[in-house]
Formats: C-alpha cells, structure tokens, sequence
C-alpha cells in the first residue's frame, strides 16, 4: 500500500499536468481564431500614409485575398508549432517552436489589422485549418528533435516562397500590405535557419509535396472565403 500512493501521486500529477496544457492549449486557440491575440512588435506599415486612394476597388479586393491567405498561413503556423511544442520532449527544441510561435502572433495580428484596414474579413475556415494544423504539428512533435526541427524548417521554406511570390502580385501601390509581408519574409528565414542551425533534418521528398499540396489546397481557398 506504501509503494502504491506514490505511483497514484505521481500518475495524478501527470494527468493534471496534461488537463492544464489542454485548458491553456484550448484558451490559446480562442484567442487565436477570435483575434484576440496583440502583437508586441510595432505594425511595419506604422508610419506609412494610407493607400485609400492609391488603390482601386479591384486591387483593394485581390490585397483582402493575398493578406487573407497570409493570415491563414499564420493561423496554421500557430497551430503547427504549438501542437508540436505540447508533445516534444526536447525542452531546447520545445523553446525554440514557442519562440517561433510567438513571432508569429505578431504576424497575425498585422494580417488581421490590414484586412480590417481593406474592409476584409478573415477566412471562415479558420477553425478547421487551426484543427488540422495541430493535429498535424501533434503527430510530427512525436517524431524525434531532427524531424520535429525539419518540420520547422520545411515549413517556413514554403512560406518563404508564398510570401516572395506575394510581394510580386501585390498592388505597387499597396505599400502598407507589402511593408508587413517583407517583415514576416524576414522572419520566416531566421526561423528556418534557426531550425537548421539546431540539427534540422531534410524531410523526405513525399512529406515536402503533401505539405506543398496541403497548401496550394489551403492558399486557393483562403484567398475567396
């Protein structure tokens, strides 16, 4: 009997210990998906003039669709790193996703301030793309620190790519989106480099064209709702 309340003990703290990641993990997602989240960096467009005259009605909708996928790309980061962080054993490793995370939160909420700015609302999808992406940040988080990192990497590789091919279909005109999608250009190459710089392995060919394909289904769609 002596032996056995330890073991309860611990098992106890344990489980406690996971219900409380699940609330905090829970109460992160609403704050998320209901923009609630502030970024702590100042917005890169502060400061530059407001475009409500430079831009037309057709230029102002196709900017609502790219900065919409953008948001979308930072509601699934969001999701991605932080289902990856609540099963990754690794604390180096476990530090590095939330700091990446956090970063991100800044990109959210610029995304969501220039689509209010433009009259636009975030996709309806949201919460389905937030659910996948932990799901699947949650199953890669198990694979070990290389492939967890890896993941990382990968990921912010493509969204480099998103984000060069942004700057080019964005209105000359749309100073403001363009300012904040430089920013979080620059951010996603020192998170990839980071991941990189701490053991990332390659991922193999088939997981990259899934990711890409999961993407092109993700960007196609967010762009219209």
């Amino acid at each position: 009997m002596q032996d056995s309340v330890p073991k309860f003990a611990s098992g106890f703290v344990r489980r406690h210990g996971m219900f409380d990641a699940v609330i905090a993990e829970a109460d992160m997602a609403l704050q998320v998906l209901s923009g609630a989240v502030s970024a702590k960096r100042p917005n890169p467009a502060k400061g530059l003039t407001p475009d409500a005259q430079d831009l037309d009605a057709a230029q102002k909708t196709h900017a609502a669709g790219l900065m919409r996928v953008n948001h979308v790309g930072e509601i699934c980061a969001q999701a991605l790193y932080r289902g990856q962080s609540i099963v990754c054993k690794d604390l180096a490793c476990r530090e590095l996703l939330l700091d990446a995370a956090a970063e991100e939160v800044d990109h959210l909420a610029w995304c969501g301030q220039r689509l209010s700015e433009l009259n636009a609302r975030p996709s309806v999808l949201n919460p389905l793309w937030y659910a996948g992406s932990f799901v699947l940040g949650a199953l890669a988080g198990r694979s070990g620190v290389a492939h967890n990192l890896g993941f990382m990497a990968e990921t912010e590789r493509q969204v480099e790519a998103h984000l060069d091919s942004h700057l080019e279909r964005l209105p000359l005109g749309d100073e403001r989106s363009r300012a904040i999608v430089q920013q979080m250009k620059e951010d996603e190459i020192k998170h990839r480099e980071t991941a990189e710089n701490h053991g990332a392995s390659v991922l193999p060919a088939p997981v990259k064209g899934v990711m890409r394909a999961v993407s092109r289904v993700m960007t196609t769609t967010a762009y219209r709702i």
